[in-house]
């Protein structure tokens, strides 16, 4: 199969329309959903917001179990808007009060690197490096490391995340 230009323009189409590269495959016939989305990559086809045929499975879900409870009422409630649609909502919601990051002074952020070379590390230095090992600026944290870590505080705090908080972000990445 080739794509040929009226396959492009019908592809440009289709996916201007917000079909899925599953259904423009079948409506193309002859090619898979790869190809279909090496086609849109390659023509530079941008990214398009998720139509109501497109929503995700646990809005459906949600919608369903909502739909066969007795006690729920079966009209929209005012406040919602009666149309479906990533607009509908645009319009109608006022975003979210996002909470400001304490400020913290630069020094308590990143400690001055005390400039270790390869040769004056020992077992009590932090081995962060620092810069890009093929310069001659490049050197490592060098301030001091608790016995059996090789990064001080600051530099562990970036390397190490809790057990608690990697299974949090599984469990919300396995539920979305």
């Amino acid at each position: 199969m080739s794509w040929t230009s009226e396959r492009v323009e019908l592809l440009k189409k289709l996916w201007g329309d917000g079909l899925s590269a599953s259904q423009i495959a079948g409506e193309l016939g002859g090619v898979t959903r790869n190809a279909v989305i090496g086609k849109v990559h390659r023509l530079g086809l941008s990214g398009r917001a998720k139509t109501a045929v497109a929503g995700n499975a646990k809005s459906r879900k949600t919608a369903k179990t909502a739909a066969n409870d007795s006690q729920t009422p079966t009209t929209a409630p005012e406040s919602m808007p009666q149309s479906v649609g990533a607009t509908a909502l645009k319009a109608e919601t006022a975003p979210a009060p996002q909470a400001k990051p304490e400020e913290k002074p630069v020094a308590e952020l990143v400690p001055i690197a005390k400039r270790a070379t390869i040769l004056t590390l020992t077992e009590r230095t932090c081995k962060w490096p620092i810069g890009d090992p093929t310069s001659k600026d490049f050197h490592f944290c060098g301030h001091a490391s608790n016995p059996g870590v090789p990064y001080c505080p600051y530099h562990c705090r970036m390397a190490y995340q809790p057990a608690t908080d990697r299974r949090r972000d599984r469990s919300k990445a396995a539920a979305g």
